[in-house]
C-alpha cells in the first residue's frame, strides 16, 4: 500500500515533517517515506491510499494497561466509598478480577481494543488478573488481540492474596504463556509479546518472588509489577523486609533492561538510582494517579538522570492523547512551574520511550514512521490553523489533537479502521455482549 498526500510526521531520530508526504508499505513494514510525486513515480502501481491532506503519523503506543478493569465503568462499588488505596483494591479491584471468567476475560479486552483503534493506539502492554480464570486467561486475550489485529503483551500478575495455589497457576500461566510465544510463527509474534507479571511487592512474599525467578529462568524475560505506587507498598516493604520497594525487589533479582516497574510514585532517589543502574523501564500513569490520589511520581527526576519513562494509563482508556495531556498538566500544576515537563518531554515518553519498551517483545521499531519500522501508522483530520512545524508538533499535538480526530488506524500494515468505521471488530456486537456479561460480573462482585 502507498499512503499519499498526507502531512506526514515521522517522529523518531530525525522527527521530520514532509508536507505532500507519502508512505511507502511492504508487507507488515515501512519500506519507503518521501513526497507523494517521489514516491508515486518509484511505486506506480502499488494500491494506494489517498489521506487527502490529513496528517499521517505513528500509532499510540501505551507502556501499560489492563484490559480486565473495563467492566468496573460505571459500577456502584459495594459499602462505603472507599478513602485509601489499599481500600480501592479490596472494594472494587479485588472483587471484580476475582468475578470475571475466560469469556469475560476476553470480552474486556476486545472492548478496550476497540476503544484503541478508534483512538489511534496499536501496541499495548498489558497487565492481567483473573484469580478464578488463571489458566489460558491470557490465550483468551490474546484471541482477542489477534481478533482485533493490534499488538500487545500479555502477562499474568502473580500474587499470594489468593493463596499459595493462585500464585502458583499465575506462576503457571506466564511461564507457560511465555514458552508458547517464543515457539510461535512470526505472524503471532509480530502481534503478541509475553512477560512474567508480578502484581506489587506487598502482595508477594519472598518464597513467592524465589518461584518466579527459578521459574523464569532460561526464558529470556522480565518482569512487569507495580512498585510504590502508593505509601503503604513502601511501608509495607521497610516493615516486612527492612527496606524500601526497589530495594527489595533489586535484591531479590527483579529489576532489569526487559522489566517494567509500574507507577514508582513513592520512589525515592536512591530508588531511582537502582532504576537508572539495573535499566529498568518506568510507566508512568497520570490520569489513574490522580484519580486514586496516591501522589505524583518524580517523573521529572527520572527523565533526568536518563531512566527510561513510558506512559501508561493504568486501564484508565485507551485514548493516549487525552493521558499526554494530563502528563503535561500535572507536573506543571504539582510545581506550581510552568517551565517543567514540556510538551516535547511528554512526547518523548510517549513515543520513544515506549517505543523502547515495545523492544523488549519486537525488533522491529514502533511509535516513528522510519524504513524497517513496524507499519503502525494513523491518520489524522486535525487541520492546524497556526503554522506547523516538527519544532512546534508536540505542541500542536498537546493543545490541539485528539482521539476524535483519528479516522484511519493501521497495524502492521493492515487496515483496522478506515473513515471511522471499524474493519475488523464489530463495536456494536461486542458492547451488546459486554452489556449482557457486565450483569452476571457485577452480581457476582456482590458476593465477595
Amino acid at each position: 500500500m502507498l499512503i499519499t498526500n498526507g502531512t506526514v510526521i515521522t517522529l523518531g531520530a530525525e522527527n521530520r515533517i514532509i508536507e505532500n508526504g507519502a508512505v511507502y508499505i511492504k508487507g507488515d513494514k515501512i519500506a519507503d517515506i518521501g513526497t507523494t510525486n517521489k514516491l508515486i513515480t518509484k511505486y506506480p502501481r502499488e494500491a494506494r491510499l489517498d489521506a487527502r491532506g490529513k496528517i499521517v503519523m505513528p500509532g499510540s503506543v501505551v507502556g501499560h494497561t489492563h484490559f480486565y478493569g473495563a467492566f468496573a465503568r460505571g459500577m456502584a462499588i459495594p459499602g462505603s466509598a472507599p478513602k485509601t488505596f489499599p481500600q480501592i483494591l479490596d472494594q472494587l479491584w479485588w472483587k471484580i478480577d476475582r468475578a470475571l471468567t475466560l469469556d469475560d476475560c476476553k470480552l474486556s479486552a476486545l472492548v478496550c481494543l476497540v476503544d484503541a483503534i478508534r483512538s489511534g493506539t496499536t501496541t499495548l502492554i498489558d497487565h492481567h488478573a483473573s484469580p478464578n480464570a488463571i489458566d489460558g486467561s491470557l490465550d483468551a486475550i490474546g484471541d482477542a488481540v489477534i481478533e482485533a489485529g493490534v499488538r500487545a503483551s500479555l502477562c499474568y500478575e502473580v500474587t499470594d492474596r489468593n493463596g499459595a495455589a493462585g500464585a502458583k497457576a499465575g506462576i503457571r500461566e506466564n511461564v507457560r504463556f511465555i514458552k508458547k510465544i517464543r515457539d510461535s510463527q512470526s505472524a503471532v509474534r509480530n502481534y503478541l509479546g509475553a512477560s512474567f507479571g508480578l502484581h506489587a511487592s506487598f502482595t508477594v512474599s519472598d518464597k513467592t518472588l524465589e518461584q518466579s525467578l527459578a521459574a523464569a529462568e532460561g526464558l529470556n524475560t522480565g518482569f512487569h509489577v507495580h512498585v510504590g505506587e502508593d505509601i503503604s507498598d513502601e511501608d509495607d516493604a521497610l516493615s516486612q523486609y527492612g527496606m524500601r520497594v526497589v530495594d527489595r525487589l533489586h535484591a531479590r533479582g527483579i529489576l532489569g533492561s526487559k522489566s517494567i516497574a509500574v507507577h514508582c510514585v513513592n520512589a525515592d532517589i536512591g530508588e531511582i538510582e537502582l532504576l537508572r543502574q539495573t535499566k529498568t523501564n518506568v510507566a508512568h500513569n497520570p490520569r489513574s494517579n490522580m484519580n486514586n490520589a496516591v501522589g505524583v511520581a518524580d517523573i521529572l527526576g527520572m527523565l533526568r538522570r536518563g531512566v527510561n519513562v513510558g506512559l501508561g494509563n493504568d486501564g484508565f482508556s485507551n485514548n493516549h492523547f487525552q493521558e499526554m495531556k494530563f502528563a503535561y498538566l500535572l507536573h506543571k500544576h504539582t510545581r506550581r512551574d510552568p517551565r517543567v515537563m514540556g510538551a516535547d518531554q511528554v512526547l518523548q515518553m510517549a513515543y520513544a520511550h515506549n517505543a523502547n519498551i515495545a523492544r523488549i517483545f519486537w525488533k522491529p521499531r514502533v511509535g516513528e514512521l522510519s524504513v524497517g519500522a513496524f507499519a503502525d501508522i494513523i491518520l489524522l483530520d486535525y487541520v492546524p490553523f497556526t503554522p506547523l512545524t516538527a519544532g512546534n508538533f508536540p505542541w500542536q499535538l498537546i493543545f490541539g489533537m485528539d482521539s476524535a480526530h483519528v479516522t484511519h488506524t493501521l497495524c502492521a500494515g493492515k487496515l483496522l479502521m478506515k473513515d471511522r468505521e471499524l474493519l475488523t471488530l464489530d463495536e456494536e456486537a461486542i458492547a451488546a455482549q459486554a452489556q449482557q456479561a457486565v450483569k452476571q460480573v457485577w452480581k457476582r462482585v456482590q458476593t465477595f
